[in-house]
């Protein structure tokens, strides 16, 4: 999570670049690959946090405070997973939401790298796991499917955010 705001060459707030528009250009990129070679999956790193925001279509670009920054970034992620999945029904490709967990960098050496372990397993299970091969474009946390607020699961804001 940042904790300055800053700008990307491009005029987006470095936040919301990075953890979104990131993931946007290079999926897209990809899915031609993806398509090629299904069965495919793409994993998208997404946040808890994703709850304490929602989306300001006249301001995507939002970048007032970093937190909030960094929660629509992540919101935007799970709503980008959902229309990925959606558009991408019966092509090979599936799509899943993930919160891997939390890391703090703050840690002792030792503990730091084996909590960073264990909190991949989570990304591991959706890019390996046929059991979540029923959940296309769900919402994943503790390697199971975790409920999402009412208003991350709004498919139409999904479309939305994907035209703009």
């Amino acid at each position: 999570m940042p904790s300055v705001l800053d700008w990307t060459d491009d005029d987006f707030s470095m936040c919301f670049g990075v953890n979104h528009l990131g993931h946007f250009l290079l999926t897209n990129l990809l899915l031609p690959r993806l398509k090629e070679s299904s069965p495919s999956r793409v994993i998208n790193l997404t946040c808890s946090s994703y709850k304490y925001q929602k989306l300001d279509f006249q301001d995507l670009n939002y970048n007032l405070f970093p937190f909030f920054t960094y929660c629509r970034s992540k919101l935007a992620n799970i709503y980008f997973t959902q229309e990925l999945a959606h558009m991408m029904e019966g092509k090979g490709v599936t799509a899943y939401a993930v919160h891997p967990g939390y890391v703090q960098s703050n840690w002792t050496c030792h503990f730091s790298v084996l909590f960073r372990i264990l909190v991949q397993v989570t990304v591991v299970y959706c890019a390996v796991s046929d059991e979540v091969l029923p959940h296309n474009g769900g919402y994943f946390a503790d390697c199971q499917p975790a409920h999402l607020r009412a208003f991350a699961r709004d498919s139409g804001v999904a479309k939305k955010l994907w035209e703009a």
